[in-house]
């Protein structure tokens, strides 16, 4: 990856002229056979992704792309998501491109770094944590409200800018009236629900799972749980075949929180345990999730 590797033209072009500023790119990253570039002009932060077009799974990318730019507008005319994310999409010579509006904030892992350490247990992160896993859960009411899951509900899509969470990166969200291209076959596998794993390791590889919102609900949990810890929700190997994780995760072999936790904080851990309950009709919404962490943040 260079510092000097260009968007595309056709994507710049077209920006320039929308919001009539000159626009200066930064790469981001550049890895699994994507590109992301940090978009400023006068006043104005985009985010930009494009596939790397001599990539091994460049086409996949592509319509990976194609798919999150109609899972946004579609989740934009549902009312569940701010229509202000999503800024514009297009093909270019290599591809698809997609932009949409900056999100600032820190990745959930280095977000809690302090929290993960016993110097955490203090009383002003506390209510900071109980924020960070209310505004998480606010911001999946609207999409559960109208049928539809993140379905990729993790650290890395999750952004803390003075205790409050974004979400990002809806490319395999499921809802209704979306037909998607892409199978969906979980995501990170360290945040995979157990009724999502266990339909992943009984049905082919070309089986489209079509993820809820308590899969969402289990992410969230897991996520908590992961970056609050430093360990992951359910114990094995790195090396451990995907196959054997999964498994794993659909027996519901999840470690004890009260035995991983750093410190203890029994609101955030009741929290946590609730979104980790193993059959996914027992998990708390999204919406009753913000409700008892309200309730907990001002008894």
């Amino acid at each position: 990856m260079g510092p000097t590797t260009p968007p595309p033209d056709e994507a710049v072009d077209l920006l320039t002229e929308r919001f009539g500023v000159p626009l200066t790119a930064r790469l981001l990253s550049d890895r699994r056979g994507s590109r992301a570039w940090k978009l400023r002009g006068d006043g104005l932060d985009l985010a930009l992704k494009a596939n790397v077009p001599d990539a091994a799974r460049a086409r996949d990318k592509a319509v990976e792309l194609e798919q999150e730019n109609g899972n946004l507008v579609r989740l934009v005319n549902a009312g569940a998501i701010d229509s202000s994310y999503r800024i514009d999409a297009g093909p270019w010579k290599g591809g698809r491109w997609l932009a949409v509006r900056w999100v600032d904030g820190v990745p959930l892992w280095r977000s809690l770094a302090l929290a993960r350490g016993p110097e955490g247990d203090r009383p002003s992160v506390r209510p900071w944590l109980l924020g960070v896993a209310r505004t998480w859960a606010q911001c999946l009411v609207d999409m559960h409200a109208a049928g539809w899951a993140h379905a990729d509900v993790q650290p890395t899509n999750t952004l803390v800018d003075a205790g409050t969470v974004h979400i990002i990166d809806y490319a395999l969200a499921c809802g209704p009236g979306n037909d998607p291209q892409v199978p969906y076959r979980g995501a990170l596998t360290h945040t995979t629900a157990p009724e999502i794993a266990d339909t992943i390791l009984s049905t082919a590889d070309d089986t489209h799972i079509h993820a809820r919102p308590p899969a969402d609900i289990w992410g969230l949990g897991a996520s908590l749980f992961w970056c609050w810890t430093g360990q992951r929700p359910v114990g094995y190997e790195d090396d451990t075949p995907r196959a054997d994780k999964l498994h794993a995760i659909a027996q519901a072999r999840t470690l004890r929180l009260a035995e991983a936790r750093p410190w203890p904080f029994p609101a955030f851990e009741e929290a946590i345990n609730a979104c980790l309950a193993p059959e996914p009709d027992t998990r708390p919404t999204a919406a009753e999730l913000v409700s008892a962490l309200t309730t907990e943040a001002h008894p």
